[in-house]
């Protein structure tokens, strides 16, 4: 069971990265069906984690109401839907229909978070779960891989209805294990009454908010990293375009080995949140490297470089989602997961866009990951914080039970 329950977590959420990332791997296709820039395409990535923020806030409810497995039905119901909406050359349908798909990626977390801690040991659950967040970069190299080729071979609507055949085909699959999964669900669970109570449940308990505050701060690190790097490398370090693309792909396969590596470490030491700080480390000393390099920099160190950033900057995510299960209430996990994505989503829509607004005022790169070393400076204050909550909270539990 727990291997089952780990296999359809984490394929549901690289689904949810292939919807996600699918109509940019087929941009120059897409924009010219609808008649806007690629740039304009692009523009899709704020409006699906705009709708995750939304999705995500009542992601506690709606699992304990639905369960998980159920949730995780309508996560693929609403990507698939979504997938065949932006089959449709029309750029409202396609705003819709992004939004649409980011309500889908919202709920995927906070169900996920509930059946792997429910059926899956204590003990590897760092592990377990950076295991199931590297869906999200596979799916972001299954985008890559399968779209263009679909392009050119149906077309690319075909290709967009190909994905809502699969979520119906995933459906059809969970159906098999709803009754198991889903027999602790709550039916009279209200879904609105509270829509912000995963946000209040998180920022009332401290070491929850600095964690989820951390969140926020390194996916806006993660973001920039994979965005920026080609950029960085073409008009800041004199590489060739293609040269640079091979870098990007090294970058991001060395982040699904962080994720994975990471989730071991925090195994071995027992504690997550020492993990994250070493992670915090690791990501300040990276980015003030690139921060001073220069074109006379060897192209092998540059590389290497980067890519050790990206074993922490772009590896977290598995040990963050497994701390919030352990310092969550046990019958609130998906209320804390989907609260602490919404900060964790909110980083990704903050910090595109202030990264290229500096960009425009600074004119290259290499200087922006100082700012990001910054950033993640910060992130490990909130760890030293979130441990220091952690502390006093067990000290004053410990307390309560000695009067008792």
């Amino acid at each position: 069971m727990p291997l089952i329950v780990l296999l359809a977590t984490t394929l549901v959420l690289a689904f949810s990265s292939l919807v996600a990332l699918f109509p940019a791997a087929i941009a120059p296709e897409l924009a010219a069906a609808l008649g806007v820039s690629s740039a304009t395409v692009g523009l899709q990535v704020s409006l699906i984690f705009a709708g995750a923020m939304l999705s995500a806030m009542i992601g506690g409810p709606l699992t304990r109401r639905l369960g998980p497995c159920r949730t995780s039905q309508l996560s693929l119901g609403l990507l698939g839907s979504a997938a065949a909406l932006l089959a449709i050359p029309s750029l409202p349908v396609f705003a819709l229909a992004s939004l649409i798909a980011g309500l889908g990626y919202g709920m995927t977390n906070p169900s996920a978070s509930v059946l792997l801690v429910r059926f899956t040991p204590a003990e590897h659950r760092g592990l377990i779960f950076s295991l199931k967040q590297a869906g999200v970069p596979l799916g972001g190299v299954l985008a890559g891989a399968s779209a263009p080729a679909l392009a050119l071979t149906v077309g690319w609507q075909a290709g967009l209805l190909t994905l809502t055949a699969l979520a119906a085909g995933g459906i059809l699959a969970l159906q098999r294990t709803r009754q198991a999964w889903d027999d602790q669900r709550e039916p009279r669970t209200q879904l609105l009454v509270t829509p912000f109570a995963g946000l209040l449940l998180v920022w009332r308990q401290r070491a929850l908010r600095h964690v989820a505050l951390f969140s926020l701060c390194f996916s806006a690190i993660q973001l920039s990293v994979s965005a920026f790097t080609v950029a960085l490398l073409v008009e800041d370090l004199a590489f060739g375009l293609v040269q640079a693309g091979l870098v990007m792909s090294a970058v991001q396969v060395s982040g699904v080995v962080g994720r994975i590596g990471w989730g071991w470490v925090g195994d071995r030491l027992g504690d997550r949140l020492i993990t994250l700080a070493i992670i915090a480390c690791t990501t300040t000393a990276g980015a003030l490297l690139v921060a001073v390099m220069t074109p006379a920099w060897p192209q092998w160190l540059v590389v290497t470089l980067l890519c050790l950033l990206s074993l922490s900057s772009l590896g977290w995510n598995g040990v963050f989602m497994a701390e919030i299960t352990h310092l969550a209430p046990p019958e609130r996990i998906a209320d804390a997961a989907g609260g602490c994505l919404v900060f964790t989503y909110s980083g990704v829509l903050l910090g595109l866009p202030l990264v290229t607004l500096l960009h425009g005022l600074v004119g290259r790169y290499t200087p922006l990951f100082a700012l990001l070393g910054g950033i993640s400076l910060f992130g490990l204050w909130l760890i030293r914080q979130a441990r220091r909550a952690l502390v006093l909270r067990d000290a004053g539990e410990a307390y309560h039970h000695i009067e008792r």
